[in-house]
């Protein structure tokens, strides 16, 4: 992490005059965001700690600092490994500079629900706790797969000749399928597209119309594959410093968090009927292709995790796959 950017987080904190608590009986947590303030995420992370701190006088508080403007999204998981805030919302693909494993999250295809029930959020926490310094708190979106976006049809999956804009989540796959890959920051996605720096883009299922990116995509090519993973995370420290009570209270909201993650299935078909509406065409292959390009992209995956870790790897595809 740069000094300028040390510098301005910093004066953030500072500035904010963060403290422990107003009393010994309440703590603050100071949360920042990986991810836009006028996205869909942080906006429904915003409703969620409005209740928190409504429901949580006397016991923890939550102050958001704001979004990449306070730190930048590749910076985030950094901030929360070093204690510079206490949580954030992010995607494992924005810290895999901490912690490569956090990709690895993208390959579960089972409910969260059911991750909390059969030992994968333990498994998560004893690597994050052990390589991290972290906590894995809450998963808060699911149902949302990647499609990839482009601004020229294809008729077969494969990009090649197309230069794609890329993160960690999908970079082994797209470059499995031929695409020259290139990376940046979502706030720099719509120039490329303007500039024909790029001929498309990965991305979830919902948020294009957040960042205006719809303006300058013809096409998404289905199906989906993975599932966009954004989560809470906290310090270690920070977290095993909370009193039992104050612990409690936050895995209760948590839980209630997660509970609301049926909105995003209706999110998901209300995007894609939005951006029917925008003019962007849907590229489907037939029955045989696009399994074969669904297993693809889990092969893929799954082979770049056993090379990153392999005992991770195996231990963490056996929990994030269906019950046969």
């Amino acid at each position: 992490m740069s000094p300028r950017v040390l510098k301005k987080m910093a004066a953030l904190l500072l500035a904010a005059g963060f403290a422990a608590g107003v009393s010994a009986q309440e703590a603050t947590l100071r949360l920042v965001s990986a991810f836009a303030e006028n996205g869909i995420y942080v906006q429904r992370l915003q409703t969620w700690i409005q209740k928190f701190n409504a429901e949580g006088k006397g016991v923890l508080q939550i102050n958001f600092i704001g979004g990449p403007k306070a730190i930048p999204s590749f910076e985030v998981g950094n901030a929360v490994k070093t204690g510079v805030v206490d949580m954030a919302l992010n995607t494992g693909a924005f810290y895999t500079n901490v912690m490569p494993e956090a990709d690895f999250l993208k390959l579960t295809r089972i409910p969260v629900a059911e991750q909390r029930r059969n030992g994968a959020f333990d498994a998560i926490n004893k690597v994050w706790n052990d390589k991290g310094n972290m906590q894995y708190l809450a998963r808060m979106v699911e149902n949302q797969p990647f499609h990839i976006y482009l601004n020229k049809k294809i008729d077969k999956p494969d990009l090649a000749g197309l230069k794609v804009r890329i993160t960690p989540v999908y970079r082994d796959f797209f470059q499995a399928l031929n695409a020259s890959v290139v990376t940046t920051a979502p706030g720099e996605v719509y120039t490329a597209l303007e500039r024909g720096v790029v001929d498309g883009y990965g991305w979830p299922i919902g948020g294009i119309f957040d960042l205006n990116w719809h303006e300058r995509t013809k096409f998404r090519v289905d199906p989906g594959f993975y599932d966009a993973e954004v989560s809470l995370i906290m310090n270690l420290p920070a977290y095993r410093r909370l009193s039992e009570p104050q612990r409690a209270y936050l895995q209760k909201q948590l839980l209630a968090l997660e509970g609301e993650n049926g909105f995003w299935t209706r999110y998901a078909q209300e995007e894609t009927a939005r951006q029917e509406k925008a003019g962007i065409q849907a590229v489907k292959f037939d029955a045989a292709t696009s399994k074969a390009f669904v297993d693809r992209a889990y092969q893929v995956g799954w082979a770049g995790a056993e090379k990153q870790s392999p005992e991770i790897a195996a231990r963490f595809k056996a929990l994030f796959s269906p019950s046969r």
